[in-house]
């Protein structure tokens, strides 16, 4: 039995700038995986993906460093293509491959306390396998995949089709205020939170950026701060690890708050670096810490 599987595409990025064309491996999965690999307790963790034979060489690369991994069987790997311009905020976004998405027939036989479905695009999950992991373990999502689907090589957003079925067997969802607006309409983040909770998900993670991120469950909202990081890097990834965090530590035992705070000081550090988080369990308690001093001396 796993404490958590994470289960979710992996990609091949492609990120053209005005001054150079760079090629990454990314997705959900590649953030929280090589991410979660750096706390203390990560050892009972799977990861199951999908991808083409002419990517084996990045699941390879995570074996060798001791992650549990599962290959299923695609046509394609996800090939994103993100180019920018002089102005970084301004990017136009291709699908140039999609990957065949996951069957409740290829998952049936996973077994984990904790299930998270990392979605990229819209089809990647079908209700079936929803409703097949929320009976083996507590499953938590990521809605942004299920706000994005491809027309030919462009992404476009869309609402979630089969929401209101969906999120019935959620147990946790992770949402940032522009996903809570679109699934529900509205504007104000708390009242999104409740109609998602009011649909079924017993806990939200609603993230706000700089503002921090809020959590409801059980009739009541806990507002979690923002860690100021050093420097900003890269946001890339930062959803996905603050994800990570919260799960990691919910396994533990710890309450949603506790959680929360671990996650979002996770998120800090993760923001300082490109890549994925590569700092440690130390390094996550020293920001909550630090940053609690300094709340207490003013």
């Amino acid at each position: 039995m796993n404490d958590i599987c994470c289960i979710g595409h992996l990609t091949l990025d492609k990120i053209v700038t005005p001054r150079k064309t760079t090629y990454m491996p990314g997705g959900t999965s590649y953030y929280f995986t090589y991410g979660i690999q750096h706390l203390k307790d990560s050892k009972n963790y799977k990861l199951v993906t999908a991808l083409a034979p002419s990517e084996y060489s990045i699941v390879e690369d995570m074996r060798k460093k001791g992650i549990q991994v599962e290959v299923l069987s695609s046509r394609h790997t996800v090939y994103f293509e993100n180019t920018y311009g002089e102005n970084p905020d301004e990017r136009s976004q291709r699908v140039l491959a999609k990957a065949d998405p996951f069957t409740a027939e290829e998952l049936k036989d996973e077994q984990a306390h904790f299930f998270h479905l990392g979605s990229l695009l819209a089809d990647d999950f079908p209700l079936d396998v929803v409703k097949l992991l929320a009976r083996k373990g507590v499953l938590a999502v990521d809605a942004q995949g299920y706000l994005r689907e491809v027309k030919g090589e462009h992404v476009y957003p869309t609402d979630w089709k089969e929401k209101k079925e969906a999120l019935k067997y959620i147990d946790i969802l992770k949402v940032n205020e522009h996903e809570a607006e679109v699934l529900t309409g509205f504007k104000n983040y708390k009242q999104a939170a409740l109609q998602l909770a009011e649909w079924g998900v017993k806990e939200v993670l609603l993230t706000l950026g700089s503002s921090g991120s809020l959590i409801y469950e059980s009739g009541k909202f806990h507002k979690i701060p923002a860690y100021p990081p050093t420097e900003v890097v890269d946001a890339t990834g930062c959803g996905d690890t603050y994800v990570l965090g919260y799960l990691y530590m919910r396994n533990k035992g710890f309450s949603c708050e506790e959680a929360g705070c671990f996650a979002a000081a996770m998120s800090t550090l993760k923001l300082e670096q490109s890549g994925p988080f590569s700092g440690s369990e130390d390094d996550i308690w020293n920001i909550m810490h630090t940053s609690h001093l300094k709340a207490e001396l003013i």
